[in-house]
């Protein structure tokens, strides 16, 4: 077991309602991109959960397995997607281990971060190497740390005030772990029902480093899916790691 928080059923059955903003057209920038990274060859999703970028990659033609902690994600997904169309392994993504190679890994929505130390970051992509063919690709989303709002003695940034959500994230900058807090109202009696979730932020250049360890090579780095450069104001990046030939 790694130090990802183990996602409920709970969680797993609201999931998806929750996230329908990045659902369906939004999406297609995404599986634009990475169906191009595939060129024609298997991918591979570490923490696919209920499938929302893993089952329609695969109906755009690309043969898509999965990694995922979470029973419940993963039977969120079985709704969607057989075994026999997109097989799923229960297990960490850092060490967990499927059959044969693939030309893409991948790894969205800052889901590296739930591992919760710089060890076992690395040992994801020392993970993600081990599955990739020579010239195969890895693929991760993160958001960059928004440390540059924080004034001294502030420990705490609002990232969504909206009129159902309220959420703000915490940090522990000794330990490099920031606590996303939600509060979500889910009916119209004005009651909020709070969520809380741990994640160990990096900086791209620390990402770098852990690439460099596994023996893989930047390709590319931009600002989204649509490839707008990657910029000092950028709060996220998409980055590319290349796995060489020889």
């Amino acid at each position: 077991m790694t130090s990802s928080e183990l996602w409920s059923r709970e969680t797993a059955d609201r999931y998806d309602d929750e996230e329908a903003e990045n659902s369906s057209a939004a999406l297609e920038p995404t599986l634009a991109f990475l169906a191009e990274l595939a060129g024609g060859g298997r991918a591979l999703e570490f923490a696919i959960g209920t499938g929302r970028v893993g089952v329609p990659l695969q109906e755009r033609g690309v043969p898509v397995a999965g990694i995922e902690l979470s029973e419940p994600m993963a039977a969120v997904l079985r709704r969607k997607a057989d075994a026999n169309t997109l097989p799923v392994t229960i297990g960490d993504m850092a060490t967990t281990v499927v059959p044969g190679e693939f030309t893409l890994v991948y790894l969205v929505y800052n889901t590296i971060s739930n591992l919760l130390t710089q060890d076992e970051q690395v040992e994801c992509f020392r993970n993600a190497a081990r599955h990739l063919a020579p010239g195969g690709r890895f693929v991760i989303e993160l958001g960059v740390p928004p440390l540059r709002f924080l004034p001294p003695g502030q420990v705490a940034v609002p990232f969504d005030v909206s009129d159902r959500h309220l959420g703000f994230d915490t940090f522990d900058l000794v330990e490099q772990i920031l606590v996303s807090h939600h509060f979500t109202r889910d009916g119209d009696d004005g009651r909020y029902r709070r969520a809380d979730s741990r994640h160990r932020y990096a900086w791209p250049a620390e990402l770098d480093l852990m690439a460099r360890i596994a023996g893989l090579e930047l390709e590319q780095r931009v600002a989204d899916w649509h490839g707008a450069p990657f910029t000092d104001d950028a709060d996220r990046h998409i980055s590319v790691w290349r796995k060489p030939v020889t």
